[in-house]
């Protein structure tokens, strides 16, 4: 038998002359006003209000993840903008295409890894964790939300972020995941790896009941207003300039080779 036409329907948002309805609920009169930014943020994605305490975390996730200083997102968003001053939203899409598996979006390769090991019984977890991170060591891979150039031996960022999560009662599964994976890449690696913010928001945004399959979506919210303050900077104290010229005299031309011609 032929399958029946799917058809497709949404449960976010639909407007009418007097108003718009989110989620289902008025967003004049039960939604602006009553929830704040990140409030609104997580029930228009996940279709729930968060709990006071999940509130906070979220927020203080956000607010981890919004500046990293002159990095890649950040150049390209300066760049781009400075290249094209009519249009902001250029400069801020180059800095999130820049959100990856290397930058910010390690989240969600973290994330992965430690929805694995919450299913696994408490019991379990150790020996679990030690076989990921025996495997990634086997593939010269680093564990994702693991390793940080600057901070050493720990992320400040982590450790406050694992901190509130236990002040608030909402450190779970996941909390306990990534400390036992950080234990287990320190007995592969024979040393101290760092737990870098990545991977601490990933245990974090997990336990507040984020999927996994968002955890970059949070990163790219809050990268965004991050790269914001950078245009603005950049209208009032252009440095792209400087940042174009100084890679010039980094990266000088070479002459090629006669076979590479």
């Amino acid at each position: 038998m032929t399958a029946p036409p799917h058809h497709p329907t949404t449960r976010i948002a639909t407007s009418t002359p007097e108003d718009v309805f989110i989620r289902g609920k008025s967003l004049c009169r039960e939604l602006i006003g009553h929830l704040t930014f990140t409030e609104m943020m997580f029930f228009q994605i996940l279709g729930r209000r968060p709990t006071p305490a999940q509130t906070r975390l979220v927020d203080a996730c956000l607010v981890t993840l919004m500046e990293h200083g002159l990095t890649p997102s950040a150049l390209a968003s300066r760049l781009v903008y400075s290249s094209a001053t009519e249009a902001m939203q250029s400069g801020v899409a180059a800095g999130i295409l820049a959100v990856g598996s290397r930058f910010v979006g390690t989240t969600e390769g973290c994330g992965l890894l430690l929805k694995e090991l919450a299913a696994r019984p408490p019991g379990d977890r150790a020996q679990a964790a030690a076989e990921l991170a025996r495997a990634h060591k086997a593939r010269r891979e680093a564990v994702p939300g693991f390793g940080h150039p600057l901070h050493k031996p720990d992320d400040p960022r982590a450790l406050r972020l694992l901190e509130l999560a236990r002040e608030e009662g909402v450190a779970g599964a996941h909390v306990a995941a990534v400390e036992a994976l950080a234990r287990a890449v320190d007995d592969a690696a024979g040393k101290h790896i760092t737990l870098n913010a990545t991977g601490a928001i990933a245990a974090v945004l997990a336990d507040c009941g984020v999927p996994v399959e968002v955890l970059r979506g949070f990163a790219i919210i809050a990268r965004a207003a991050g790269l914001v303050g950078h245009i603005h900077e950049e209208q009032q104290d252009p440095a792209m300039r400087t940042i174009w010229e100084t890679a010039e005299q980094a990266v000088p031309y070479e002459v090629p080779l006669p076979d590479e011609t």
